[in-house]
């Protein structure tokens, strides 16, 4: 896999280096001015300095440019993607080429007993068999599959999670009574999950149909925390796709469900105000900045919800800081964002979903400076 992604660095070094000759800083430059203006405002494409920075460690052969970084060297360079990029063309970025070793998935089954491993398979087996038991080694393994997405990505385990969520689900519709009732919030998540991991790699119409899919469970469950993260993941992905109207909408539906966590709505606050603050409208995402922050003392006093564990007063200065970054309070975004990713658990530290807001640091610190 090394000898792939050298060859590949050298193709892109060659083609910077030829006439015209340009250096690792004029590429980046090149590449941001092909880029949409929506992905500029959204933050989603590195800024200068730090794209240069990945352009070297592309051409050294240390990773493999994203999709949407191929689709600009093709529109640069006056080429296509199958050319300049061969099979890689149309392989999502968190391909094979750029994740660790493949995910040590007996992982999952940490926290179980071996009679809890038999009665599951059994239940797997013979729906009939389900229980509460079941549905608590259901919840076990999604933890253990929750922490894995931060550390090996979404691509690693994407396909384990479609079983698991299918399985799920077919055990839920052969259960009755309490146990359907136990069964109910733990195929919600799980289904949510599997929305997330799309979600990450950009998978539009998927993502949207499980996060549905997922909202029906959770009200079906009568769980507010469940039905708001489900929410905000659908406003995440509109972040993503540089859409301000989407992220209003959907985390605006999300501070508002009731049954929501004070942490899940504080953060909710503060994403639909930089959905605000990116239509222009200052006075709102101000005044939403001040609804999150009479929140905190609320949200720190309880442990976050399991299907939102992240949610600590540390991580929420992520999201604070890329609301002051789009109501262009540089210095402000930047001290909150440096928080934010310092205070990072270890085992989030190189998760996929943080490339985001590292993004926006180096923007907001060049801006700024």
């Amino acid at each position: 896999m090394s000898t792939d992604r050298q060859a590949l660095g050298a193709r892109l070094r060659a083609a910077r280096e030829a006439d015209p000759y340009w250096s690792r800083e004029q590429m980046a430059r090149l590449l941001r001015a092909a880029a949409d203006p929506r992905e500029l405002e959204s933050g989603t494409i590195a800024h200068v300095k730090s794209l240069a920075r990945r352009i070297k460690a592309w051409e050294r052969g240390d990773a493999v440019p994203a999709l949407k970084y191929r689709r600009l060297y093709a529109r640069v360079l006056e080429t296509t993607e199958e050319e300049l990029f061969g099979e890689l063309a149309n392989t999502p970025w968190s391909s094979r080429l750029e994740q660790p070793a493949p995910a040590d998935h007996s992982r999952l089954w940490e926290g179980l007993t071996p009679d809890d491993e038999e009665r599951l398979a059994r239940a797997i087996a013979r729906p009939a068999r389900v229980d509460k038991a079941v549905a608590r080694s259901l919840a076990t393994i999604l933890a253990s599959q929750r922490r894995m997405d931060d550390v090996v990505g979404p691509a690693a385990i994407l396909p384990a999670t479609a079983v698991q969520a299918t399985t799920a689900l077919r055990l839920l519709r052969e259960a009755r009574g309490q146990v359907r009732d136990a069964l109910l919030p733990v195929a919600a998540e799980w289904v949510q999950f599997h929305g997330w991991l799309h979600a990450e790699l950009l998978d539009t119409p998927r993502a949207m149909q499980l996060l549905t899919s997922a909202e029906e469970l959770a009200d079906e469950a009568g769980d507010g925390t469940l039905a708001a993260q489900a929410t905000n993941f659908k406003g995440y992905l509109a972040r993503r796709l540089g859409l301000p109207r989407g992220i209003v909408r959907h985390f605006m539906t999300a501070y508002h469900t009731p049954g929501a966590h004070p942490a899940q709505r504080l953060g909710d606050a503060v994403q639909a105000a930089q959905g605000y603050a990116l239509l222009g409208d200052r006075r709102t995402a101000r005044r939403l900045l001040g609804e999150a922050m009479a929140l905190s003392d609320e949200a720190a006093r309880e442990l976050p919800p399991g299907t939102a564990y992240w949610l600590t007063p540390d991580y929420h200065h992520l999201n604070i800081g890329l609301a002051l970054l789009s109501m262009k309070e540089h210095a402000a975004a930047a001290e909150n964002l440096q928080h934010g990713l310092q205070t990072l658990p270890a085992d989030q530290q190189g998760a996929q979903w943080a490339e985001e807001y590292r993004v926006a640091l180096a923007h907001a610190q060049e801006l700024s400076s």
